[in-house]
């Protein structure tokens, strides 16, 4: 993620940089994907911790998501971690940003 903050302190103010985020979302949600299918026992809850704290903050400039990372991340991540406070406030916080009437996965 140091490298990711810096090109995102690189980008800044300029039109990339929305690309930029999304592309961050997506491997992301792919690496918590990993993350929860290769620990099943929530023994690296550092870092998923890190990576849901990325998401959250991605998810509030980005606002937008490939469907298939969101079915995969939510898929995944309520198999293995349906009991995680950490995951399910996330997760919560992603519904609200991602499905208000403006958003292209409520349509």
């Amino acid at each position: 993620w140091t490298v990711a903050d810096a090109v995102s302190r690189v980008l800044e103010n300029s039109e990339e940089l929305h690309s930029w985020r999304r592309c961050l979302l997506s491997a992301c949600m792919k690496g918590l994907v990993v993350l929860y299918n290769s620990s099943k026992d929530e023994s690296e809850q550092e870092v998923e911790r890190a990576m849901l704290l990325r998401l959250e903050e991605l998810l509030r400039f980005v606002e937008e998501v490939d469907p298939d990372d969101w079915y995969s991340l939510v898929k995944t991540g309520l198999k293995y971690r349906y009991r995680d406070e950490a995951f399910l406030r996330v997760l919560n916080i992603a519904i609200q940003l991602l499905y208000k009437k403006e958003s292209s996965l409520s349509q």
